[in-house]
This record gives C-alpha cells, sequence and structure tokens, in this order.
C-alpha cells in the first residue's frame, strides 16, 4: 500500500521513476558494471574487502530505492535502517531515524515579531545544531538581515553584520528562512518530484531523490534552498541523533536541503528549536487550524505582512510589529 494511503498513479510513478534514475543514474553505468566485476572477485576472496558486503548492499538499496512518497511501509523501513546503519559507519554513532507521520488536523505556520528581534543570531545557531547543518561550509537555513529602522528595502539589508554588541541603535532585525509557501515555485520546477508539501504544510525533499540540478533553488524566490557542494561536516559529538527522514538525517554530497519547521520536533508536539532558542519572545509557531492557537490570533488582531506577497506564492510565515 503506498505511504498515507494515497491512490497510486502508477503510469506517472513509472514515468517519473525512468526520469530520475535516468538523470542520475547515466554516469553511473561504467561504475555499475565496474562493481558487478568486483562483486564477483570478492566472492572468492579469502577476506571481505573494504567496500563490500553491508555497505555494498546498502549503496545498491540506496540506489534502486523509489521516491518516498511511493514506497511501501516495508521499503521505508528498509531505508531508515540502511540510514541508522550508514551514520553508525561514518559517525561511529547509534541515531535513530523515524518516519513520524504529520498530525491530523495540524497546519503549521510562523509568525515573527520584528519589533522583538535583537540581531542576536541565538535561532541561527539552535538550527544548525539540531538539524546536522554542515559545519564546513557553513550552511545556515535563517539568515537574520539587519535594516535601517522602518526601512522594508530588503536589497538595503546588511546579511552579515558583525558587531560587538547587538542591536544597534536606528537599526532593526528581520530573520528569513523558508516561507513554507501554500503554492511553492520550487516543487514546481523539480523535475524528478523530489519536493512536495505534506499534508501539515510543510515543504519537504527527499534527499535521496533529489538528483542536484537545483532547479529548486532558481525558482525558489526567498533564496532558502541550499545545495551541497562537499560532503557536509559534522563532528561526531555535535550530530543530532533523534532523525526524521524528510528532516535532519545526515545528508550527501550534491543534494538540496532547506528549513522544514524542525519536522523531527514539530510532529512531535515540540517547538521549533529556533523558537525554543530566541531569548525575545519574538517567535511564534503554531497550527493554524486552531482557532484558539497564539498563531491564529497574531494573524487575527495585529497588522501582519509576509514577504514579496504579489508573487502569489501562500507563504506560511508572516511578520509583524508591536
Amino acid at each position: 500500500m503506498p505511504r498515507n494511503n494515497q491512490p497510486e498513479t502508477k503510469t506517472g510513478s513509472t514515468v517519473n521513476a525512468y526520469r530520475r534514475k535516468f538523470l542520475k543514474g547515466l554516469g553511473l553505468l561504467t561504475a555499475s558494471a565496474t562493481t558487478t566485476t568486483a562483486v564477483a572477485a570478492a566472492a572468492t576472496a579469502a577476506t571481505e574487502p573494504s567496500w563490500g558486503g553491508a555497505t555494498l548492499r546498502d549503496a545498491m538499496g540506496d540506489f534502486f530505492q523509489d521516491q518516498y512518497q511511493r514506497m511501501t511501509q516495508q521499503e521505508i523501513s528498509e531505508a531508515l535502517a540502511r540510514i541508522e546503519r550508514k551514520a553508525k559507519r561514518k559517525f561511529e554513532r547509534d541515531i535513530q531515524c523515524e518516519n513520524t507521520p504529520p498530525i491530523e488536523g495540524v497546519v503549521f505556520g510562523y509568525a515573527l515579531n520584528i519589533s522583538k528581534c535583537q540581531g542576536y543570531r541565538d535561532c541561527v545557531k539552535a538550527c544548525v545544531e539540531e538539524n546536522n547543518l554542515d559545519r564546513g561550509g557553513q550552511m545556515e537555513y535563517i539568515r537574520v538581515l539587519e535594516l535601517d529602522k522602518n526601512d522594508r528595502n530588503l536589497h538595503n539589508a546588511d546579511h552579515y553584520y558583525n558587531h560587538e554588541l547587538v542591536p544597534q541603535t536606528g537599526k532593526e532585525y528581520m530573520p528569513v528562512q523558508c516561507m513554507q509557501c501554500d503554492d511553492p515555485p520550487c516543487v514546481k520546477a523539480c523535475p524528478v518530484e523530489a519536493t512536495w508539501t505534506e499534508p501539515d504544510g510543510i515543504v519537504v525533499v527527499d534527499y535521496n531523490w533529489c538528483i542536484g540540478c537545483r532547479y529548486c533553488m532558481t525558482a525558489c524566490p526567498y533564496s532558502a534552498r541550499h545545495f551541497n557542494w562537499s560532503e557536509p561536516q559534522i563532528p561526531s559529538e555535535e550530530l543530532n541523533t533523534e532523525t526524521h527522514y524528510l528532516g535532519n538525517r545526515p545528508r550527501m554530497k550534491g543534494v538540496v536541503e532547506k528549513c522544514h519547521f524542525c519536522i523531527q520536533r514539530t510532529r512531535k508536539g515540540l517547538q521549533p528549536a529556533c523558537m525554543e532558542a530566541c531569548p525575545t519572545g519574538a517567535r511564534v509557531f503554531g497550527n493554524l487550524m486552531d482557532p484558539d492557537s497564539e498563531i491564529r490570533y497574531i494573524l487575527e488582531n495585529k497588522t501582519v505582512f509576509r514577504l514579496k506577497e504579489e508573487l502569489g506564492t501562500e507563504p506560511k510565515f508572516w511578520y509583524y510589529t508591536d
């Protein structure tokens, strides 16, 4: 049975599967032939080669793995086990990779009070640590912009301010990240359906299905997607071992990633790491479907705005002031 009890569309699924495997596998044909020869040789060797046995089975399992939405529960369980084994080999630590489903009746949204944000960047640090972001390339899902007060022209913003003390007089601060759009252009741009919107409103990426073409990065009007140009570097002792398949599990070179509202936390009823770390209470996260939630109160009683609303992407991330 397909995941989420969604009806299978065999024709479209087959076409997209062939397209993705052709695009990603074209350059691997020679390597596959070489691997087959190596496996045959290894069968007669006295000792198992360094790249063989479980390592080889996991690599081949990854190569033939289907797109997440089309996998059966058994296939998903096998994929999660492969991820855990590979993390053990790489980091010498046991991780737990889960597949926590969306909560029924929940659509997540975010609101940020610009008048409370002081530019400390505690949210950035917490996000990096929680979501296993690459330390070598200094990848960050959240960028905090420094603007002159009452200036909403983001072209004038300083993305890289480095003052000894913040906030600076006459300045205000605006964190930006993935807006989790209801009509996301990034999803439309992906040629292999490696990214989509989940029922709880989170736009996710299947890293194993991503071919690294970066069309989604070009399509995103908020520059909220990031590409792994090299193998992500995370010190073993800093690895967050509580992970989710569609979220903070260790990524690989050559794939795109983005903010996913800390899916490994929020689907368990916890707050995103960025909100939990904010010392000024500038961030509000919650269920847009709950009329008694704090975020609904803000949307109904404050003057709010969204970035680039004229594009019609319908972001689920709002800004407001006191």
